[in-house]
């Protein structure tokens, strides 16, 4: 049994596994959702992967003052919770995370230099179309796209 479970499914435990530096399998421990701002996009993503048992967090490298208001509803309408305000990228939170993933925002182009070399060994990209700016009915649509993303991350 693996030490995260999907907690939408009944009574089943699924080991988040990817491959170790030696070959072997390791558990996936914490994942660290990076875009921008860290007001819509990368914070869909902690809280889907929180509420299926995920340790996630989120930053941006040019945080906004608060997440976008039309993404704290399309969440609150599927009971999933919008951790905190918008944070900015730390060295210290790559360097804890296990996998890096970034919404397709391109942070490289925002990045310092130092950052993106420390990403790029747990690196993967998203390519996720931004909620900025974007009705509702759009931003459920680009909801729905991150929780099936977060979905693939239980199998790894």
């Amino acid at each position: 049994m693996g030490i995260l479970s999907n907690s939408n499914s009944k009574n089943q435990d699924v080991a988040h596994e990817n491959s170790g530096d030696d070959g072997g399998p390791s558990l996936m421990k914490k994942v660290l959702f990076v875009c921008i701002e860290n007001a819509g996009r990368s914070k869909m993503a902690e809280g889907f992967a929180r509420a299926y048992g995920l340790d996630a967090t989120s930053a941006g490298t040019v945080p906004a003052e608060k997440v976008n208001p039309v993404v704290v509803q399309a969440m609150t309408e599927r009971d999933i919770s919008i951790p905190g305000k918008p944070k900015i990228l730390t060295e210290q939170m790559i360097t804890d995370a296990d996998l890096v993933v970034t919404m397709g925002c391109s942070v490289q182009d925002v990045c310092p230099a130092p950052l993106v070399r420390q990403m790029q060994k747990k690196l993967v990209d998203w390519q996720i179309e931004d909620p900025k700016g974007k009705g509702i009915d759009e931003v459920r649509k680009i909801s729905s796209q991150i929780e099936s993303k977060v979905m693939e991350l239980l199998k790894r």
